[in-house]
């Protein structure tokens, strides 16, 4: 147990770390690449970013999708990655090969869509070499370049807001 307390202690150290250096840096580029990160325990539908890529144009293969969960679950055939706390080490160290490629690619945009405050979620939005990220309302908005508050079980409203300013700033 104490073990367990130093280690969610050294990623919070490097988490705010990562979020004291960060430069948010948008352009006028359209997003033809997609990453998604969510809790799945927040809201199981995996399908709706699916959706939600197709409404926004990019490409499928294009799309990468993982998901959290708090416990372990049995993963579907259309899932891309699910990750659990067994998946982080000490200092931010991600120990699966999967999410270390999702880290290490390059989206056009990033979707965070969680609102509960788990180090292993904000560990991964921090991490990622996503062009510009965007975010639900969370604790830390230092997370996100683009802030929409709404809620998890309105998707609906999520995405046509998202939509709507996507097309204003250009993005799509």
């Amino acid at each position: 147990m104490i073990l367990k307390g130093f280690k969610e202690k050294s990623n919070k150290k490097y988490l705010n770390k990562l979020l004291n250096e960060r430069q948010g840096r948008v352009d006028d580029s359209k997003i033809e690449s997609l990453g998604v990160i969510f809790n799945y325990d927040e809201t199981g539908n995996f399908e709706q970013f699916r959706k939600l890529a197709d409404k926004l144009k990019v490409r499928p293969n294009k799309v990468k999708i993982i998901a959290f969960s708090e416990r372990e679950i049995e993963l579907q055939s259309t899932w891309d990655v699910c990750y659990t706390f067994k998946d982080f080490g000490w200092k931010g160290a991600v120990n699966n090969s999967e999410l270390q490629a999702f880290i290490k690619t390059e989206f056009d945009a990033l979707i965070s869509f969680y609102n509960n405050d788990i180090l292993e979620l904000k560990l991964m939005t921090a991490l990622s070499k996503a062009k510009f990220k965007i975010g639900v309302l969370q604790d830390d908005e230092r997370l996100n370049d683009f802030i929409l508050k709404t809620k998890l079980n309105e998707f609906d409203v999520f995405e046509n807001e998202l939509f709507k300013y996507l097309t204003i700033l250009n993005k799509i």
